[in-house]
């Protein structure tokens, strides 16, 4: 029998069990073939699932990281950063801020006193796009307008009248794989600011085999800039408006965004493969 890898699901970008976005987290000693990495992800079953190993010391970062949907590897993931970046603090793996080589460079993890975790992340640069032919009917909604978040995030964001259209989406998942590289990152402006966040997502995924991402925090390197400019403010809070919902706290600093979220680990067990 191989010797059992452990594995965590952890919920992040929530405070509790059961809402945020899981993700599956294995702490390696150095990545095998990517076909196991790929069918691990694919048995877990979540958006991603984070593998991570620790690098020599005096290098530019502290430990590789990699991330696969049940579907692909992606560039860049947020909330399995987050979960990765929690399972390393909680389990005395590491302290202080952890520095991981990922397939976007160079990201930053910073855990705080009450339990709350930063990303130093790209900031996704926003160029206007035309409405695509189509996208109306495949979201069920008429966009405003149209935004390429460029290579690392390859999604095509639109914004909607409001956030009651952005909720009330219920979207042709298949209609929509033709319009982006990755995903569409739908958004509007909070209804009412007064209630916690500035601004609502959803997010659909289905090219990656993720129909809808309960809580991205890639897209929020692109919502950031978006919001910022149009609010008027460099740190504002987005709801991901998915069944599980998720808040995640952004601040815009030049070419970086900066995320803060939570996480909570709900699963812990062996994986024998």
């Amino acid at each position: 029998m191989p010797t059992p890898h452990r594995i965590r699901i952890v919920d992040a970008f929530t405070d509790r069990p059961f809402a945020g976005n899981p993700a599956g987290v294995l702490l390696l000693d150095a990545f095998p073939d990517d076909t196991w990495l790929q069918h691990v992800a694919r048995e877990v079953n979540h958006a991603e699932t984070a593998f991570a190993h620790r690098l020599p010391a005096g290098g530019d970062a502290d430990w590789a990281l990699r991330w696969f949907t049940p579907a692909a590897e992606v560039d860049l993931c947020g909330h399995a950063t987050l979960a990765t970046a929690h399972v390393l603090h909680t389990t005395g793996a590491a302290s202080g801020p952890v520095r991981f080589a990922t397939r976007s460079g160079v990201l930053t993890a910073t855990a705080h006193d009450d339990g709350a975790l930063t990303l130093d992340f790209p900031t996704a640069p926003l160029t206007a796009a035309d409405v695509p032919d189509g996208i109306a009917q495949a979201l069920g909604a008429e966009p405003l307008a149209a935004y390429d978040t460029g290579r690392q995030v390859g999604d095509l964001l639109v914004e909607l009248a409001d956030e009651k259209t952005v909720r009330a989406l219920a979207p042709d998942h298949k209609a929509l794989v033709q319009h982006s590289e990755r995903g569409i990152i739908a958004t509007a402006r909070a209804e009412d600011p007064s209630g916690g966040y500035d601004f609502v997502s959803r997010c659909f995924f289905p090219r990656l085999g993720i129909d809808e991402d309960p809580v991205t925090g890639s897209a929020h390197t692109a919502l950031a800039p978006f919001w910022s400019e149009r609010l008027g403010r460099t740190e504002l809070t987005g709801l991901q408006a998915s069944p599980r919902t998720g808040l995640v706290r952004t601040r815009l600093h030049g070419d970086r965004t900066v995320l803060t979220g939570r996480a909570v680990t709900v699963i812990e067990g062996e994986l024998f493969a």
